[in-house]
């Protein structure tokens, strides 16, 4: 599973039994911590996961800076709740090209809102599965 934590709201993709391809699952919204960590708790329990790969939003220079710290919280709180692994994966400009896929696929900005993020958890998530099968 994927996760692009966010301010607003956090993005989730999986990816199929084999490994190979993500696919966007939903968009939690709100920014706390702990709901987000609830619902993917129970995407964990109900999607019977294996692997959770959270976004790491380092800066362009690598360095990790407050948005970064945050995540790596986040991580450790999600760690205490899930039975699975659960790792971080560098993001940089996920969102970017989230907005660039759908803008290319003919998507207005007004109309991406709601999926934005989930497509920028499967970019995350497919990083780190081609990582994975390489």
């Amino acid at each position: 599973m994927g996760v692009d934590l966010g301010q607003a709201r956090t993005g989730v993709a999986l990816s199929d039994e084999l490994r190979m391809l993500a696919h966007p699952l939903e968009t939690i919204e709100g920014s706390s911590a702990e709901k987000v960590a609830r619902r993917l708790r129970q995407i964990v329990a109900e999607k019977e996961v294996d692997c959770v790969v959270v976004g790491l939003p380092r800066q362009m220079n690598g360095v990790l800076g407050p948005a970064a710290e945050n995540a790596q919280r986040f991580v450790e709180k999600l760690r205490s709740l899930v039975s699975c692994e659960v790792v971080t994966w560098d993001e940089r400009l996920s969102t970017v090209a989230a907005e660039r896929a759908l803008r290319d696929a003919g998507k207005k900005t007004r109309e991406t809102r709601n999926i934005r993020d989930q497509v920028a958890a499967q970019i995350i998530l497919q990083s780190y599965l081609d990582r994975l099968n390489a």
